[in-house]
């Protein structure tokens, strides 16, 4: 794996090792080989990285300063969450403008020597039908007004109408962030950070967080922002105060527990 570990971040690392071990467990179950040869190996362990949200004034820069044709990108990494991926796969039929709402069925997967394809999200929680704010609603209007649905019903295309591959993203991003005068090493990820920081900053639960995000379980959810929700400390100042500051005659109205 210290090939691999020298190119791919820990986490991608970790998941291609993943699938690697499930083929050859499976080959030790049919007796095709002796041994597991991933059992033992060492993983590159992933540094925690505090997550600290865009502000709304550099994401509308960098929806403003990115290519009309993909400007409707933008605005679902902030206004839904979706991940690269998932965006860059959301089909039309996929689009509920009455009922408001987007049903993540696909990703888009590009592998180097391979032709692009549509298939299932990350993981089956990645699944999941999501409401749709007026703003973003508005936007994919708009780009549906000037740009027809591709291969696949696809929204977003190249001119050709082929998907828009990994690379070519990454290059259109890497200038648009220029474009919007921000610092280098912004990711289209740090849209979806921001989008859950706006859930929580609204008083979002952890579990509604987690199914918007499309999250696996509500730990990972806490691992990657517990830091933004309001402190436990001035939560509990706060309750007490609401009721033991108000002075005795209000306590007592206050509903007794059996």
């Amino acid at each position: 794996m210290r090939g691999l570990s020298d190119k791919l971040a820990p986490g991608s690392v970790q998941l291609v090792f993943q699938h690697t071990s499930a083929v050859f467990k499976a080959a030790q179950t049919d007796r095709m080989i002796a041994f597991n040869p991933c059992v033992g190996v060492k993983l590159p362990r992933a540094e925690p990285r505090q997550v600290v949200p865009l502000t709304t004034k550099q994401v509308l820069a960098l929806i403003d300063a990115m290519p009309e044709r993909y400007r409707a990108l933008g605005v679902l990494g902030a206004g839904a969450g979706l991940r690269q991926g998932e965006a860059a796969g959301v089909t039309l039929d996929e689009v509920d403008f009455l009922r408001r709402s987007l049903n993540v069925q696909h990703q888009l997967v590009c592998i180097v020597k391979q032709p692009d394809k549509l298939a299932p999200p990350k993981t089956d929680s990645s699944v999941r039908t999501l409401p749709l704010p007026d703003f973003v609603t508005s936007a994919l209007a708009r780009h549906l007004e000037c740009f027809e649905p591709g291969e696949w019903g696809l929204l977003f295309t190249q001119p050709s109408g082929r998907p828009v591959s990994r690379t070519r993203f990454s290059e259109l991003w890497r200038a648009t962030v220029t474009r919007a005068g921000l610092p280098a090493g912004l990711h289209y990820h740090d849209l979806r950070h921001y989008y859950a920081s706006l859930l929580i900053r609204h008083g979002e639960s952890v579990k509604t967080v987690q199914a918007r995000l499309g999250h696996a379980s509500a730990v990972e959810t806490l691992n990657t922002y517990s830091h933004l929700w309001p402190d436990s400390e001035d939560r509990t100042r706060t309750a007490i105060d609401a009721v033991l500051g108000a002075g005795p005659e209000d306590v007592a109205d206050v509903p007794r527990t059996s």
